[in-house]
């Protein structure tokens, strides 16, 4: 019986072959089945770089202002107090987490 299977075993393996690799293809971690994952997953990652972008913004903006050239008084008063924990008794001081 082997014998007379024989000649089809090496048609049956690539068939074999072909659908293993064709069931990932649709299934597997980045198959065709998974592009609404990968599609929101970018949506939420294009979100966080704008986030980051503004952010990173504001900061070089900051720097920009504490550096010798251009030193900002009221900037400096602001990060003076802030990290001596000083406020004018006159001052309304919200604590907000950073």
């Amino acid at each position: 019986m082997l014998a007379r299977l024989r000649p089809y075993l090496s048609t049956a393996f690539l068939a074999l072959l072909i659908f293993y690799f064709g069931v990932h293809a649709f299934t597997g971690e980045g198959g065709l089945l998974q592009s609404d994952k990968r599609d929101a997953a970018l949506v939420a990652k294009s979100q966080e770089l704008r986030e980051l972008t503004a952010q990173r913004r504001d900061l070089e903006v900051r720097a920009q202002l504490l550096r010798d050239t251009s030193l900002s008084a009221d900037l400096l008063e602001e990060r003076a107090r802030s990290l001596l924990g000083f406020a004018d008794p006159r001052d309304y001081v919200i604590r907000t987490k950073p």
